[in-house]
């Protein structure tokens, strides 16, 4: 049984504390003192010493935290799925051979500023302990591993609002004798705004353009840097358990690839499929990038993938020719080239691509620094551009073919009406090869989305011959808006009341009483203010006939015979989407309690 004596404070108006000592004896401890310059924290050969602008340690121990999403995170943490926290023992370094090496000097300073950079941006735990761990340092600091390293990592309690059961946790894997001390940081303003993000985010995984304001605000009143407002936000929205599952599916298929160093076709059109999925899902590309840069490996790509990257390493190493008789500059037929390989590494993943931009960028502004011809960066610059566009037009047609309820307006149709007219200079024809002609053929792309999709391409064209107004296109796609929400409101809702009141719904009159119960139903709920299209409903009972058709008949015998074929033929020609699909199949699996592995096995080998 031991004790626990907690001292509460705040360092400055950015910085909170929290110290712990946990023993048998705790009220009988003195373990710290106070002036006005500094707090510490002792025992014998152990302090942590709290100042204005950071801390002070020495002795044995190390600090602690919950792994930031995107954090330079080794693999073998990344690799296991229990492994949540990051753990730094003072004096502790990895060798070339991966062997952990402890120091004698343990001793250090950190400044706030890098605490929080470094480790989790909210939260960050410093511990020392006796009794436990005697000998030399590098002694002691081996032995406190042994102890506590596996829990530390492990532990789902770090950043808790109490550390009580952290304590009890640690303190029983010590001797009886130890004396434990947790030294808790809390950087408020970061946790005003994790806290602010997360409440809006968890409540619809989007935020309304007037919170955002409000959490841009926020961020300058306290002066949170860009980087730090993008990793609270990345690690907040990867912590949503629907981001989470299939961001950690990816994450597995490029760790297995990683060490096998290569990928397979079949891994391949899986990692796509998932990336699709995450459009649809409003799950930021960022958690994505993120994992390929942490997990790319050379031998990664197949070799016939890699000869974009080579034409586009000859032309953009062709800018840096400055001298006067090489004409480096970039023509149309180059400029295709180059954005159909951007395409290409998007396809693919492939971040090399940017690298391979980067460079370029940073040599250009060393021959021009260094006296070289301005030319250099008037071709570079207008090799971006071009990528600024592409950029664009690519977020703004992916938004509108894989999410709901996405306005467009007049002044992003005159942009991408502008992005249009400048692609077609360069090539007749790129736009829709560049932007519609994969969408169209994904086999993920729903019915409300091919037809928006559709509706974009051909009302572009048309504005452009002037058979049709920017007002037009705009209603056309907002009509298209509105019947998607509605099919999306009529299916949650027939199938509820199907469930609960109706066994029968076959017949014509069946269908117009449920028909006009859902209509009341909707009205008073003010989510529909007109009638309800007949043959919308209609379709809507159709749709849902086949989703039993598929669940009840079906799905068993593909799950029983691992008959991937039959699936795809329902599939191809049910005309249900597959994101729904998939998703029934995951909620038929958890249902039964059968393994997802079985489905995941089913699935393999759908190129998307």
């Amino acid at each position: 049984m031991h004790q626990e004596i907690r001292l509460h404070g705040h360092i400055n108006e950015t910085i909170e504390y929290f110290a712990t000592v946990a023993a048998r004896d705790a009220y009988r401890c003195y373990f710290y003192e106070a002036d006005d310059q500094e707090l510490r924290f002792f025992s014998p050969g152990n302090e942590f010493i709290l100042q204005a602008d950071g801390v002070r340690h020495r002795g044995n121990g190390g600090s602690f935290c919950d792994y930031m999403f995107g954090v330079d995170q080794p693999l073998a943490d990344l690799a296991k799925g229990d492994v949540r926290n990051r753990l730094v023992l003072y004096g502790a370094s990895y060798q070339s051979n991966g062997e952990l090496n402890f120091s004698e000097k343990t001793d250090g300073k950190l400044r706030y500023d890098k605490i929080f950079f470094d480790g989790n941006a909210v939260c960050n735990y410093f511990f020392f302990i006796t009794g436990s761990v005697s000998g030399s340092r590098n002694a002691q600091q081996e032995e406190i591993l042994r102890l506590l390293g596996k829990t530390l990592k492990r532990t789902e309690l770090v950043g808790s609002a109490d550390d009580s059961e952290l304590t009890d946790e640690m303190f029983s894997l010590l001797g009886h004798r130890s004396t434990l001390y947790l030294i808790k940081l809390v950087h408020k303003k970061h946790k005003q705004y994790h806290d602010t993000f997360r409440k809006l985010y968890f409540a619809d995984k989007t935020i309304p353009d007037d919170e955002y304001d409000k959490l841009q605000q926020l961020a300058v009143n306290f002066n949170i840097d860009r980087y730090q407002q993008e990793r609270i936000r990345i690690d907040v929205m990867y912590k949503h358990s629907d981001n989470r599952r299939i961001v950690d599916e990816y994450k597995n298929i490029l760790i297995d690839c990683n060490r096998r160093g290569q990928i397979t076709m079949a891994e391949n059109a899986r990692l796509t499929r998932l990336k699709t999925l995450s459009v649809r899902n409003k799950i930021p590309a960022a958690l994505f990038y993120t994992l390929d840069e942490m997990l790319k490996h050379d031998k990664l790509l197949h070799l016939e993938e890699q000869d974009y990257l080579a034409e586009t390493r000859q032309i953009l190493e062709g800018i840096l020719l400055h001298e006067r008789q090489i004409d480096a500059s970039v023509n149309s037929e180059d400029m295709v080239k180059l954005l159909h390989a951007k395409h290409k590494a998007s396809d693919n993943r492939d971040h090399n691509f940017e690298q391979i931009l980067l460079e370029t960028g940073k040599a250009c502004d060393e021959k021009i620094r260094d006296g070289a011809d301005i030319s250099i960066l008037e071709n570079f610059s207008y090799i971006v551009t071009f990528f600024d566009r592409y950029d664009t037009t690519s977020a703004n047609i992916n938004q509108l073919s894989f999410m709901e309820n996405i306005h467009f307006t007049e002044e992003l149709v005159r942009s991408l009406l502008g992005n249009r007219k400048a692609f077609e200079a360069l090539s007749p024809g790129i736009f829709d090869r560049l932007f519609f002609t994969g969408i169209i053929k994904n086999k993920y792309l729903g019915k409300y989305g091919r037809q928006k999709v559709l509706t974009l391409q051909k009302g572009l064209k048309a504005i452009e011959d002037g058979r049709m107004t920017i007002a037009e296109l705009l209603n056309s796609q907002n009509e298209l808006t509105a019947e998607e929400r509605l099919h999306r409101v009529l299916l949650d809702h027939v199938k509820e009341r199907i469930r609960n009141f109706y066994s029968r719904y076959n017949t014509r009159a069946e269908q117009d009483a449920l028909r006009q119960e859902v209509s009341d139903e909707l009205s008073h709920k003010n989510l529909v203010h007109d009638e309800i299209p007949k043959s919308l409903f209609r379709n809507v009972v159709v749709n849902i006939k086949k989703e039993a058709i598929y669940l009840h008949n079906l799905l068993p015998e593909i799950v029983a015979s691992k008959d991937s074929s039959l699936r795809e033929d329902f599939l191809d020609n049910s005309g249900l989407d597959r994101f729904y699909v998939e998703e029934l199949e995951r909620e038929y699996f958890e249902i039964n309690d059968l393994d997802p592995e079985e489905l995941n096995q089913i699935r393999k080998g759908l190129n998307p």
